[in-house]
């Protein structure tokens, strides 16, 4: 994929970003054709993932968290889809792959839907669901059974509790632990998480969470959790990349970000997450009415309409993404915590 020519060096987080991750996104452009006019879903955005490790990726909605997911695992539609970057899986460019090498490499990556009913053919039984993948590779019967049994075992569904019975017949956790099983099924070493819990009861959310810390875990997975949900993040990430626009805005180690947010809009997704003591002072939020259209981005910094500290230089010049003292990288011009 070629580069797109508008995009701001960040040419010190580029030289923090490790050459030998199992997943290399680097300067990612995503733009699609509506109504005649470029929509830029994801600018320039570039990160790493290691073995075993879990990025976050939070945003409000139209931020380009799962347009980034899709794009990791080629699953954009191809018609009036541009990219520009590079996605390099195991030092394999995904996006150079032809049809039959895709196939090849589908057992190494997964996706966690977050409506799983709407993924699932309601007329299969489950058992058949979760082995649907293994059926595609050409995996015989007798193994077929075998890594059904096991992955339904390490979501708590045996074989015996789905025999027989249609996804209709559970409930919205049984459903999601379903798709997991589906998505574990094959083997995979990276599971792209599409807001996997925001469709279920808050107690069931954490059910799905420990399950899949639990997942990640034994099996040695990385996971790259998407949610617009800072607290459901910042409770499964080793590092959280925070996307307002479809731009990287800060990225870091999980602690850091939240103990010592540097993004006005970091900060605004913390503001956002409830508070136990009801007495607590939760500082308002920036005005959601003061959001540019996706069509037609501001100049300088995207979020400057929204910010209580722009200045004029946040509409001349595009911010970079830098260091913090902390330990992330943050693409404002006068950061918290400075």
């Amino acid at each position: 994929m070629s580069e797109p020519t508008n995009t701001a060096p960040n040419a010190e987080f580029e030289a923090s970003l490790q050459d030998d991750a199992l997943v290399q996104v680097r300067r990612l452009s995503i733009s699609y054709q509506r109504n005649g006019k470029e929509f830029r879903a994801v600018d320039n955005v570039s990160f790493d993932l290691a073995a075993g490790e879990t990025l976050g990726l939070v945003g409000e909605s139209g931020s380009g968290k799962t347009t980034i997911g899709r794009a990791i695992l080629r699953l954009l539609p191809v018609a009036d889809t541009s990219m520009w970057g590079s996605v390099i899986y195991d030092g394999i460019d995904v996006a150079a792959l032809s049809k039959p090498a895709l196939r090849g490499i589908r057992r190494r990556l997964q996706m966690i839907f977050q409506d799983p009913v709407s993924s699932f053919n309601p007329r299969r039984k489950v058992p058949d669901i979760v082995g649907e993948g293994l059926e595609i590779q050409g995996i015989g019967k007798a193994e077929r059974t075998e890594l059904i049994n096991a992955a339904l075992d390490d979501v708590g569904m045996s074989r015996s509790l789905v025999e027989g019975r249609r996804p209709h017949q559970f409930s919205g956790g049984q459903c999601q632990r379903i798709a997991i099983a589906r998505a574990l099924a094959v083997g995979p070493e990276l599971i792209v998480c599409d807001e996997p819990v925001a469709s279920l009861d808050v107690s069931v959310q954490a059910h799905i969470i420990n399950l899949l810390q639990d997942i990640r875990e034994t099996r040695n997975l990385a996971l790259i959790f998407i949610s617009h949900d800072l607290a459901v993040v910042r409770n499964v990430s080793d590092k959280v990349a925070v996307l307002y626009m479809g731009k990287l805005v800060e990225i870091g180690p999980n602690d850091a970000l939240n103990q010592h947010p540097a993004h006005p809009y970091t900060r605004i997704l913390l503001d956002a997450v409830p508070v136990a003591q009801a007495r607590q002072k939760i500082v308002p939020s920036a005005d959601a009415a003061q959001i540019p259209s996706r069509m037609m981005p501001p100049s300088g910094c995207r979020f400057r309409s929204r910010c209580p500290k722009a200045q004029q230089h946040c509409v001349d010049v595009e911010p970079e993404l830098r260091a913090t003292p902390h330990g992330q990288f943050v693409a404002c011009h006068f950061p918290n915590n400075q």
